[in-house]
């Protein structure tokens, strides 16, 4: 049974072609650097210090990559085109969409020290492009998600929306993909609306919204009660394919740093599900101090803006398995089914007392349980959001801003500060 899909990039227009290659003057790879704003707001120097996402497989389901673009290549593996069925680690024409999430993710620059050029939030993961056709026709994500949790995926990027129903075959692939301890980040859309957009609205997926360098909710982000965390999604410099960088605007591209965040995290606490590595990211996420106090998650900034910094370092209990995406109905994982179903099969031909000695056993060891998780509790505080997030699971894990810690004089953001935004018209309408 098909579905009519209609699914969609979500990364706002592109001006790069003007300000690189036409009568503008050629803006240098120098250049480039300096404006991919999010990179100085993050305070990335004091990050890769800790974690540069090395060793984690990041899947972008979205366009084929350029993986011999100069910024990419090296970080690229082959991947699948669903598109004409060999990799995708070659673009499909022009479309570029998918090789600027990439390079927004691992992207590692170029020139001496990697210093030019276009540099992913975590620049020593690997990216695994899963190639799929985002115009208008019958299309369906259900397999290429699967093929990316397969294929070694530990966080899946999904920078598109969808205006159709979500499938039986893609719910389960969803479920498929989080029974695998994999993390699913997903764009909200950029039609400024409250109609829950697919994948994002998924449960079990990590719904992304967009922000500009002054902590606001950009207009068009659409939102509502799935929205998780909000990254940066305004005036975003990344990789192109009919010029070599490209400059837009949308929650595409915000989704593409947030995904980036959570590999950093896998890199450091490889032992954290990635139900818990969900919950560092937003119980650590950011506030502007007009919501402070907020009752959350907010249906226009979730739990707040992504803070990798705080993500990495700040000390918290794991927390329960799934975090803040609802618990699976069948279980957890694969192996806790599979053990679920040789347990039953072992209770075969067992005495009805043999049974109920058992099952007295198991509700002895529950209360024990809960009065050691109480004690616990009651010593160590909630196992939930840090004090100062009233009425929501995450809260705010710093000063408004990205940096709470001291940063260097280069990383400190000066909000609306003249240069902090790469030139370009003010509001790019949603769209591919």
């Amino acid at each position: 049974m098909s579905f009519t899909r209609t699914l969609r990039a979500v990364g706002g227009a592109v001006v790069a072609g003007a300000l690189l290659f036409g009568t503008a003057p050629v803006a240098s790879a120098d250049q480039i650097r300096h404006e991919q704003w999010p990179l100085r707001s993050f305070g990335v120097d004091d990050i890769w210090k800790v974690s540069t996402g090395k060793g984690v497989t990041v899947a972008v389901i979205d366009d084929p990559v350029d993986g011999s673009h100069p910024d990419l290549k090296g970080n690229v593996l082959p991947g699948k085109s669903f598109l004409d069925g060999g990799t995708a680690d070659r673009p499909d024409g022009k479309n570029e969409h998918g090789t600027a999430m990439a390079s927004l993710i691992a992207g590692h620059g170029h020139g001496p020290g990697g210093g030019d050029g276009v540099k992913g939030l975590a620049p020593d993961a690997k990216i695994l492009p899963v190639g799929i056709d985002l115009g208008d026709k019958e299309e369906s994500y259900a397999e290429p998600l699967r093929y990316a949790v397969d294929h070694g995926a530990k966080v899946v990027n999904m920078s598109f929306e969808d205006f159709g129903d979500t499938s039986p075959a893609e719910k389960a692939a969803v479920d498929y993909a989080r029974k695998h301890d994999v993390l699913l980040v997903a764009a909200s859309g950029n039609s400024g609306s409250s109609t829950p957009r697919l994948p994002s609205s998924v449960p079990g997926v990590l719904a992304v919204g967009a922000m500009d360098i002054d902590l606001k909710v950009w207009k068009f982000s659409n939102y509502g009660s799935h929205i998780k965390l909000l990254g940066p999604g305004l005036h975003i410099r990344s990789a192109g394919v009919e010029t070599p960088y490209r400059l837009a605007n949308g929650t595409s591209d915000s989704t593409a740093y947030v995904s980036a965040a959570a590999a950093l995290v896998r890199a450091k606490f490889p032992d954290l599900t990635a139900g818990q590595v969900a919950n560092r990211l937003v119980k650590t996420a950011v506030l502007p101090d007009s919501m402070k106090g907020k009752k959350l998650p907010d249906r226009h900034y979730g739990y707040g803006i992504v803070n990798p910094w705080q993500a990495l370092i700040k000390k918290m209990p794991k927390g329960s398995e799934n975090g803040p995406l609802p618990a699976l109905k069948d279980g957890s994982s694969n192996a806790s089914s599979k053990d679920a179903q040789q347990a039953a099969e072992s209770d075969k031909g067992m005495s009805a007392g043999v049974i109920i000695g058992i099952v007295g056993g198991v509700v002895g060891l529950v209360v024990v349980v809960l009065i050691v998780v109480l004690v616990v509790k009651k010593k160590n505080g909630r196992n939930g959001p840090p004090p100062g997030g009233p009425g929501g699971y995450g809260g705010p894990g710093g000063p408004s801003g990205f940096v709470p810690h001291p940063p260097h004089p280069g990383h400190q953001q000066q909000p609306s500060a003249p240069g902090e935004y790469p030139s370009a018209p003010p509001t790019q309408p949603p769209g591919r």
